[in-house]
């Protein structure tokens, strides 16, 4: 058990690199066929399921202080089934890879992972010519390459790792393909981080109307640094926002990371934001104003922002993210049972949620179903509850933010375990 009893949130954290960079950035350096050092990365339970991937497909992978070595003379189809444990990201950036291969991959993880939809991306690469099998739609998976044609027809509406996923893929077909988006594609910055460090590593995409089009290229090898990961700054920073002033540091506002709107989000609920080379601070100012929200592009942030607006001065709104639905768990419904145990007034919809705000929550105990981000959400809420805010400690946050209650500490945050 582990309990979250509120105090203040004052002081300076450095927030763990970006986990979206660093699954990228592994499986880029193992498809260059060189030596690639990768610095400041994120080494959690998810980044590991990605080293264990490229190391059953021919990497080798030596962990250093603060950095990470990948040499992959030839990536070849994996000697034995990978197993990507909790890690979506994973599971999807590496069935694109695997749609290379002559040989059969199986690809599977624990009982959460089960029940995350692969459908449409199995679909896309099966009408290219690979050979793919699941269970209705959902892990585990084997795919059988390679694919052959030049063209992929991606619905991006469920899930922009699916076209991450042929965009990383593409460039290594005999002929390079032409990704083909069909409905809206969701969370569309984390589409350009993929293209970002795409072209870091040496290989261009160009955006056309229907998508993207990607020659026959070669990943070239090349030093990386991973930034820090705005997703995880949000939660020190809404506990700025809910609990006194907090700065994170190690933020590039340069990077195509979607996230860093929760500043914008931050300054429009009326909290005092300020920048400062690679500081990023955020002040209490009092009650939240209640604002409405498009989460379709930072899904990741719903958690969070709704422990935000919880106590908000009116009523607010978060939509445009049905994807929310088929992430760790169904967030949209876990964020509303959650925080409706703590004593707020949250309504969940099928694109997001409406929040009646109300002046504090009372704490209680709560089911965070293993997802790091309800956990860290919820220990967030305790700065605006009465009473303690309890739940199972089984250390999921090192999915993404490894030290987290330690930093929640160093704030002033009262953690207590048992």
């Amino acid at each position: 058990m582990i309990s979250f009893n509120g105090g203040t949130a004052e002081g300076k954290v450095s927030p763990p690199p970006s986990k979206s960079h660093t699954h990228r950035a592994i499986i880029m350096s193992a498809l260059s066929g060189g030596r690639c050092r990768i610095g400041n990365p994120l080494l959690s339970f998810d980044t590991r399921s990605t080293i264990d991937a490229v190391r059953s497909m021919g990497a080798e992978v030596t962990e250093g202080n603060g950095f990470v070595d990948v040499r992959c003379p030839s990536l070849h189809a994996p000697d034995r089934p990978i197993d990507v444990g909790n890690s979506g990201t994973t599971l999807r950036l590496i069935t694109g890879i695997a749609s290379l291969f002559g040989s059969e991959t199986v690809l599977d993880g624990d009982e959460s992972i089960r029940k995350r939809p692969m459908g449409p991306l199995l679909e896309a690469l099966s009408a290219c010519g690979a050979v793919c099998t699941s269970d209705n739609g959902r892990p585990p998976v084997r795919i059988r390459g390679p694919i052959t044609s030049d063209s992929i027809g991606i619905d991006g509406s469920m899930s922009s790792q699916f076209v991450s996923s042929a965009i990383m893929a593409a460039p290594l077909t005999e002929k390079g393909m032409e990704v083909r988006i069909k409905g809206e594609l969701v969370s569309r910055p984390y589409v350009d981080i993929t293209i970002h460090m795409m072209g870091r590593f040496g290989v261009s995409v160009e955006e056309t109307e229907q998508g993207f089009r990607i020659p026959r290229q070669h990943y070239s090898p090349t030093d990386y640094r991973v930034p820090a990961d705005f997703s995880s700054a949000a939660f020190p920073l809404v506990a700025g926002a809910l609990g006194g002033c907090v700065t994170v540091d190690g933020m590039d506002l340069s990077d195509p990371q979607g996230d860093k709107r929760i500043i914008d989000v931050l300054k429009a609920a009326g909290s005092e934001v300020s920048v400062s080379g690679d500081e990023v601070t955020c002040r209490r100012t009092g009650r939240p104003k209640a604002i409405d929200v498009d989460m379709s592009d930072i899904p990741d942030l719903f958690p969070v922002v709704a422990v935000l607006l919880s106590t908000a001065d009116g009523t607010s709104r978060l939509y445009g993210a049905p994807h929310l639905r088929f992430k760790e768990s169904d967030r949209i419904a876990l964020t509303e049972r959650m925080l409706n145990t703590l004593g707020a007034d949250i309504r969940g919809t099928d694109d997001g949620c409406i929040i009646y705000g109300v002046e504090r929550l009372h704490g209680g105990r709560i089911e965070h179903n293993g997802d790091h981000r309800m956990l860290m959400a919820a220990a967030v809420a305790s700065l605006v509850a009465d009473g303690p805010v309890e739940m199972e400690d089984d250390g999921c946050w090192n999915v993404s933010y490894p030290g987290f209650p330690e930093q929640m500490r160093s704030l002033g945050v009262s953690v207590r375990t048992r």
